[in-house]
């Protein structure tokens, strides 16, 4: 029995002379949650696009629970759910209307409507919107409603691109918890996203950069990678100054904004905290705070598209 919900062989997809997808391989296990991330532009939505049987790969295999993605998009799209940052819902129809509409579209059986219909009411804490019209929901409400049509016919494989764009962080948060209960149910789902945070809710990862896949692996196994260098976390009295005066000095590799302070990557934690008291002291520059900090996958994914426009270059 095939263990894989989702593989990709050298998936390519041109559009004239631009590459949009540029050779993708990755094999996404059943009831794994699989993030895409990148910014936009990467890929991510043309890939998923493929995946969903919406567009032909210009070479490259794919298939997606059993079914390939070039010969049988129709099985795909019976087997599927997906769900963009757009949510296909209508507006002018009530939220109980809506679960109504898509259960026709996806062909769920008449006498499992009802049930679907309370399971996703239930699931999406709705049962008392049930009546309101769909434009009148917070962005929030809107995303459960379109997640909830999304798996009406119950797929084994779910598609998120980027479904939890535009909406506030305690939104998401409440969102995320919802598909990490699918996947505790069986369910696989692929979810692509350009906030980093949301990267440690996935169990896997893929960071795509201009049409490739630049580094694969769980969280951890992203964050691993950074071992060669220290992170610290800097706080001074004038961070553009603080900026300037790091600015080639010995044993800082990078210098970015994070908040309200910086990340600075060093190569010797202490010599160089040493080394950048001193070079801020002379500018008059008062350090609140300097100390070594844990890698978030924000500082991984800025260092891997850094090191790869550095190969450009």
């Amino acid at each position: 029995m095939n263990q894989w919900a989702v593989e990709i062989v050298d998936l390519v997809k041109t559009f004239g002379d631009f590459v949009a997808v540029d050779h993708v391989s990755i094999d996404v296990s059943k009831g794994e949650i699989f993030g895409f991330l990148g910014p936009n532009g990467a890929g991510k939505s043309t890939t998923i696009r493929m995946l969903c049987g919406l567009l032909t790969p210009t070479s490259g295999r794919a298939s997606v629970s059993g079914f390939d993605v070039a010969t049988e998009p129709e099985d795909i799209r019976r087997n599927i759910g997906y769900m963009s940052q757009k949510f296909s819902l209508y507006d002018d129809l009530t939220v109980e209307e809506n679960i109504d509409f898509f259960s026709g579209i996806y062909g769920v059986a008449r006498e499992r409507r009802a049930e679907r219909k309370d399971y996703v009411l239930r699931m999406a804490n709705l049962s008392e919107r049930r009546r309101a019209l769909t434009r009148t929901l917070a962005g929030g409400w809107k995303q459960r409603l379109a997640l909830g049509c999304a798996i009406l016919h119950d797929p084994p494989v779910l598609f998120l691109d980027e479904p939890t764009s535009g909406v506030d962080p305690i939104a998401r948060g409440d969102f995320w918890n919802l598909i990490r209960d699918l996947s505790s149910t069986g369910h696989t789902i692929f979810v692509s996203t350009h906030y980093m945070d949301e990267a440690e809710y996935c169990h896997r990862l893929a960071l795509m950069y201009r049409g490739k896949v630049i580094a694969l692996g769980t969280p951890a196994e992203l964050k691993g990678r950074e071992t060669g260098h220290t992170l610290m976390q800097l706080e001074s009295t004038a961070p553009l100054e603080t900026m300037r005066a790091l600015d080639g000095l010995a044993g800082v590799r990078d210098v970015a904004v994070f908040g309200g302070g910086l990340h600075v990557t060093v190569d010797d934690a202490d010599a160089t905290a040493l080394r950048m008291r001193q070079a801020l002291t002379a500018k008059g520059i008062e350090v609140r705070r300097l100390e070594r900090i844990e890698p978030s996958m924000e500082d991984v994914f800025v260092a891997m598209i850094e090191a790869e426009e550095r190969k450009a270059a």
